[in-house]
């Protein structure tokens, strides 16, 4: 199995995942959203809209286009403390 396919396979498990806990979401945040200049937008967008509206559909493209995947990339440090509920709340 190819890097690819594993990565492939991995988003559409994070996705499922999200919509199996129902945090997945049928409208994107407004566009200003997304011009932020923040790490995981986060200034804009919570932890989990960042991975569905950011992270997912980039790495779709990036592997759609043939373009090479990043190299020394890791989102899991982030996500263990932003979703940590012993991790005070942003505000």
């Amino acid at each position: 199995m190819t890097l690819d396919h594993r990565v492939r396979e991995r988003l559409l498990a994070i996705e499922a995942l999200l919509r199996e806990t129902e945090h997945w979401q049928d409208s994107a945040p407004d566009s200003r959203a997304f011009a932020s200049e923040q790490p995981f937008c986060l200034d804009t967008m919570e932890p989990l809209e960042w991975l569905q509206w950011v992270l997912i559909p980039r790495m779709h493209q990036l592997l759609e286009s043939g373009t090479p995947l990043p190299q020394n990339f890791a989102v899991a440090p982030y996500y263990e403390m932003a979703l940590d509920n012993a991790h005070p709340v942003r505000e």
